[in-house]
């Protein structure tokens, strides 16, 4: 076990009222598990035509162990697709999990697939507006996935955005099981981000054309696995291991290789044996668990997505935080590692520094991480502060380096990169936002200047095409929350504020979308609740209004005469979408019936129905 400090007093405190304010919901939650494992144990409760059915494919083998209910049997639920990269290697993982629980006296079983779709395919297009939507459709076909009742554990395929997400939440439902997160890990590194982004903003200045854009972005984007720069995606995997639902130190092992077999073998094994023990996910996550993934983001600059995302996750699981919770966090929690867009390096040249190990260790030795939580490899989160290697068909673990051998990319808790967490709190008259602070240079962590206002990320690009940009100001983009229009990403704003800024322009961000893992060096509020759809003060704005973005300290607010802010009619609208033929008529009750940002933007709660409380 790493050196450990006492548990910081921020983090316990956290706990403490994270466990206060939820008290009710999840002791509710804990009831249903167990009356579900009391009422509803595997294949006990099915008839023989029940047993058939699920049998009916197997062999006369795994026939007979699934109808007698003589060894445990998983089920796999799987994102598998071939146009997502990060996902296309699940194509041989249900042979491979199959294999390794006939090795071990067990079954397993492809339960249902789920969709995922890929925001990098559909970035700045009318698909994207499916994309939060798709985190709920997720869960609801993993809970159908696990609804035939014969199972005794689970593995989940899944890697990105929403899906992670989606497969935590749909889990929860059937929280009695233990389960196991199975990833694919990061494509090969491609073109370095430097020029990367030197090529992005070359073309939105109209230094560059389409085909070298092309030729670099085919170039970033390459191969199977995950894309490497530190998005939601690789902030998922951050936290299935500091949440224990990994195999130790899978989370950046490439695709393809024999220690990436040998894991996803182990995760077979690693649920068997908690199944055995009787310890399901649901029980299994508690409040300390989803503290240690707050820590985590914190400590590696992860993506703001999660701030809508682990809220619904905790939801799912009867507990309620907050956007408080996280900015206290963030006073405690230092940033340790720089992966782009908070550096030049990708995750595997962060992998390459020490990874997650390393982060994991400084943490629980300064006192960051709670140590003695349940994880998938057993008591303690401490197994995952080891590196994994090969070991002839199978893993060995070693200490990572006492010192990062690439201090540009990844430091100690001793000479952190800053002394705060890399996500910030903005409150005031305006609402409440998230700025990704580890993204921006600390002379551009606060802005006060004019509005320009934008009903649409088109509107704002128009306008700077047309070099109609010249002075200093926050650039306000409103009607983009979710239950506007789903809300969309808006990265492909970024080029175009990237180039304003190097023009020697202050300029800053504030809206109601999102920007999610790979916002960057702009000074950004993003998912700004109440949204203009609800009525929310940003349905005020108008263009000259002053306004203050001061992530330091923590504050949101506009220089304007209140009474005659009052009187202002707020500008709402749902922006009409070229993509009513993508299918996203279907999606209208989600608009309507959506939840707000900070209260994890879901459909349905089960039995917690009531929004959090700070």
């Amino acid at each position: 076990m790493p050196n450990s400090a006492p548990l910081s007093p921020v983090l316990e405190a956290v706990r403490a009222r994270i466990e206060a304010r939820s008290s009710e919901s999840r002791t509710a939650y804990l009831a249903r598990l167990a009356t579900m494992r009391r009422d509803m144990p595997p294949r006990r409760k099915l008839s023989c035509g029940n047993l058939a059915h699920a049998a009916a494919a197997c062999s006369a083998s795994e026939k007979l162990k699934i109808a007698s209910g003589s060894a445990p049997n998983l089920g796999i639920v799987t994102s598998y697709n071939d146009m997502l990269s990060a996902h296309q290697p699940f194509e041989t993982y249900p042979a491979i999990l199959k294999a390794a629980a006939r090795e071990l006296g067990a079954t397993a079983q492809v339960a249902g697939g789920v969709p995922a779709m890929c925001d990098g395919v559909t970035q700045g297009q009318p698909g994207m507006e499916l994309s939060l939507f798709s985190r709920d459709v997720i869960a609801m076909a993993t809970a159908v996935s696990l609804s035939h009742n014969v199972f005794d554990g689970a593995l989940m395929l899944g890697v990105c955005d929403k899906i992670v997400p989606g497969l935590v939440i749909g889990a929860m439902s059937f929280g009695h099981l233990p389960v196991a997160f199975v990833p694919a890990g990061p494509m090969p590194s491609g073109l370095p981000n430097d020029e990367k982004t030197r090529v992005r903003l070359a073309f939105a200045s109209g230094e560059a054309g389409r085909d070298a854009l092309l030729e670099a972005e085919m170039k970033s984007y390459h191969a199977p696995g995950t894309c490497t720069f530190y998005g939601t995606a690789n902030s998922n995997q951050m936290m299935m291991e500091l949440m224990g639902l990994h195999v130790p130190g899978t989370a950046f092992i490439p695709p393809g290789t024999p220690l990436r077999e040998a894991m996803t073998r182990e995760a077979v094994r690693l649920v068997l044996a908690r199944a055995a023990e009787g310890l399901g996910m649901g029980e299994m996550l508690d409040a300390r668990a989803f503290i240690n993934a707050m820590a985590g983001l914190h400590a590696t600059g992860g993506s703001t997505n999660h701030l809508i995302h682990l809220i619904a996750m905790a939801r799912a699981a009867g507990y309620r935080i907050t956007w408080e919770d996280f900015a206290d966090l963030a006073k405690a929690v230092p940033l340790l590692a720089r992966i782009y867009p908070n550096g030049s390096a990708d995750v595997n040249q962060f992998q390459a520094a020490g990874g997650l190990a390393f982060v994991t260790r400084e943490l629980i030795g300064a006192g960051l991480l709670f140590e003695d939580v349940p994880t998938l490899a057993g008591q303690g989160l401490s197994a995952y502060a080891k590196e994994p290697v090969p070991d002839g068909c199978g893993i060995a673990y070693r200490e990572p380096p006492a010192v990062s051998p690439a201090p540009s990319i990844l430091r100690g808790v001793a000479d952190p990169f800053s002394p705060e967490g890399g996500l910030a709190l903005v409150t005031g008259p305006l609402g409440r936002a998230i700025v990704k602070t580890s993204a921006v240079a600390m002379d551009k962590q606060s802005l006060t200047a004019p509005a320009r206002v934008y009903e649409s990320p088109e509107a704002f690009q128009a306008d700077f095409k047309a070099d109609a940009i010249t002075k200093d100001a926050v650039i306000v983009v409103r009607n983009q929350g979710p239950k506007a229009n789903g809300m969309p990403e808006l990265h492909s704003l970024m080029p175009m504020l990237g180039v304003l800024q190097n023009r020697g322009l202050k300029i800053a961000l504030l809206t109601d979308g999102r920007l999610s893992g790979a916002s960057g060096k702009v000074l950004s509020a993003l998912h700004l609740t109440p949204e203009a759809q609800e009525g929310g003060p940003i349905a005020r704005l108008r263009d000259g209004d002053v306004i203050t973005i001061d992530s330091v300290g923590g504050r949101l607010e506009a220089e304007m005469d209140e009474a005659e802010f009052a009187r202002r009619m707020p500008a709402v609208s749902v922006q009409p979408s070229a993509g009513e033929g993508l299918g996203r008529e279907l999606f209208a009750g989600f608009r309507a019936g959506i939840g707000r940002a900070d209260e994890g933007a879901a459909i349905f709660w089960g039995n917690d129905p009531a929004p959090p409380q700070s």
